[in-house]
């Protein structure tokens, strides 16, 4: 990400900027805002991003049973291909809470 960011290409920086805004606090909490991009970053099968949301979730205070409850939102909007990346989200939250 450092290495995009330092290219200085202005339209790139625009849209890093409003990806970071809509992940602040506002009539929605930080939690329910890592919720929501977990859930469509599964949805969308983007791997980088549902471990990106995935460790943001346990990073904010969100409990396995919270993370697993939208993971399964997530099966019911995208179907069974989903699945592998349930698991993969699945592995990342497990890893991070035991340690």
């Amino acid at each position: 990400m450092d290495l995009l960011v330092d290219a200085e290409h202005l339209g790139i920086k625009r849209f890093l900027a409003l990806d970071a805004g809509a992940f602040r606090e506002g009539a929605l909490d930080k939690p329910t805002k890592e919720l929501l991009g977990l859930v469509a970053s599964t949805v969308l099968r983007c791997n980088e991003c549902i471990t990106f949301h995935a460790e943001n979730c346990v990073e904010v205070g969100l409990s396995p049973a919270e993370i697993l409850d939208a993971l399964n939102i997530a099966m019911v909007v995208g179907g069974s291909i989903t699945i592998p990346h349930i698991r993969e989200a699945w592995e990342t939250v497990v890893k991070l809470t035991e340690e």
